[in-house]
C-alpha cells in the first residue's frame, strides 16, 4: 500500500502525457458527437467513489442527468431498462466483475453508448464496450485501492472535459492548471501530518467522515479505506444528509473528518462544521484553510474544486495506512477481502 500511494504523482503524469490525452480525446470526441441525452454510471467498491464523482461532473459541466445503477435490478431481478439514449459507463479497476459486465452488455442491446473505465484494458469488462479508456495506473499491489482510485478519477475529469470541449480537445488552460497536479501530489505525499495524526484515533470505535459536491465521494472513499484497513467502523455523509438525523450520534468519542474545500462545496460545509461544534465532537478538517471549531487540519493545496478530491484523498489514504499499522493491523492483507471481488 506504500508503494501504491507513492505512485500516484507518476501515475497523473502519466495520464497527461500527449498519448493519453489523445487516446482520451478520441473517446470523448465520439461521446460528444453522439449526443446522450443522460448518463448512467455502473460500479462497485472504490470504482463507485469515482463514478460518483463522475456523476457530479456530469450533471454540473455538461448539465446531462447523471446516476449510478443497481447492476442488481439487471442481474438479479431481469430488469431491461430502455437506455437507448444514455452514455452507459462501467467503471472498475480490474474490469472482472460480472454483473458490471452484464449491466454494459444489456445497455448495449438497448442501444446505449456503453463506455469501459478501466485498468484493465483486456478485461471482459472493456470487451463487452463499444469504447475504452485505459487508466493506466500499473499493476496495483495492495487489495486497498489507492492509485487505481486517483487514476480514475483523472481520467473521468479528462473525459467528461473533452465531452464538454466537444472535439474531446481540453482547452489550453485546463491543460496548464492539471499539469501541477504530480508537483502538487508529491508536495502531499511528503507531508508528515496525517502519519503524526494517526495514533489520535488508535483507540476510536467509530468515525465520521463527510463532505458535500465534490468532496463527497472523497469522504465515502476514505470511509472505506478506513474500513477494509483498520477494521474501524467508519460511516460516511453527504455534509446535508448529516444534518438530517445522523448529527446526533456525534459527540466528544465519536471523531468527525470533514473535508472542506474552498469552492462552493466547501462554502456550504461552514454550517455543518458549525454543527457538529456544537456537539463538541473531535473535529479533523481536510482543506487548504483552518476553520474555526477543528482541532486539527490535514493541509492541502487551495486548486479548482474539480481538482481538488485528486488531491484531497491522498492524506486521508496516508492516515488509513498509517492508522493501520498504529492498531497492529497489517494493511496489505485485510480479512476476508481480495484485489478482485466477483459480484453477481
Amino acid at each position: 500500500m506504500t508503494a501504491d500511494i507513492a505512485e500516484q504523482p507518476e501515475g497523473y503524469a502519466r495520464l497527461l502525457e500527449p498519448a493519453s490525452l489523445d487516446a482520451i480525446a478520441r473517446v470523448a470526441a465520439v461521446i460528444a458527437e453522439r449526443r446522450p441525452r443522460h448518463v448512467v454510471f455502473t460500479a462497485r467498491g472504490t470504482s463507485d467513489h469515482a463514478a460518483l464523482y463522475a456523476a457530479y461532473l456530469g450533471e454540473i459541466r455538461l448539465g446531462l442527468p447523471t446516476g449510478l445503477a443497481s447492476p442488481s435490478t439487471i442481474t438479479v431481478f431481469g430488469a431491461r431498462p430502455d437506455l437507448s439514449q444514455a452514455l452507459v459507463v462501467g467503471v472498475s479497476q480490474s474490469g472482472g466483475s460480472p454483473d458490471l459486465t452484464e449491466v454494459l452488455r444489456v445497455a448495449r442491446a438497448s442501444g446505449a453508448l456503453t463506455l469501459a473505465v478501466t485498468n484493465a484494458p483486456d478485461s471482459p469488462l472493456a470487451n463487452a464496450a463499444e469504447l475504452a479508456v485505459d487508466v493506466a495506473a500499473g499493476h496495483e499491489r495492495a487489495v486497498a485501492a489507492t492509485k487505481t482510485y486517483t487514476a480514475e478519477l483523472l481520467a473521468l475529469l479528462l473525459l467528461i472535459e473533452g465531452i464538454r470541449a466537444g472535439d474531446g480537445r481540453l482547452p489550453a488552460d485546463e491543460r496548464r492548471a492539471l499539469e501541477t497536479l504530480p508537483d502538487l501530489a508529491a508536495q502531499l505525499l511528503a507531508d508528515p501530518v496525517p502519519a503524526q495524526l494517526a495514533p489520535r484515533y488508535r483507540f476510536a470505535d467509530r468515525m465520521v467522515t463527510t463532505g458535500r459536491g465534490y468532496a463527497y465521494p472523497t469522504a465515502r472513499e476514505a470511509a472505506l479505506k478506513l474500513m477494509e484497513t483498520s477494521y474501524l467502523p467508519a460511516l460516511a455523509f453527504s455534509g446535508a444528509d448529516l444534518l438530517h438525523g445522523p448529527l446526533a450520534m456525534t459527540d466528544p468519542d465519536v471523531p468527525v473528518l470533514a473535508v472542506v474545500g474552498s469552492g462552493p462545496g466547501g462554502t456550504a460545509m461552514r454550517e455543518v462544521v458549525a454543527k457538529v461544534g456544537e456537539r463538541r465532537a473531535d473535529l479533523v478538517v481536510v482543506g487548504p484553510s483552518d476553520v474555526p471549531g477543528a482541532a486539527a487540519r490535514l493541509p492541502v493545496p487551495e486548486v479548482d474544486e474539480r481538482y481538488a478530491p485528486l488531491l484531497d484523498i491522498l492524506p486521508l489514504q496516508r492516515l488509513a495506512l498509517a492508522l493501520a499499522l498504529a492498531r497492529g493491523e497489517d494493511p496489505d492483507a485485510p480479512r476476508g477481502l481480495h484485489k478482485v471481488t466477483a459480484t453477481l
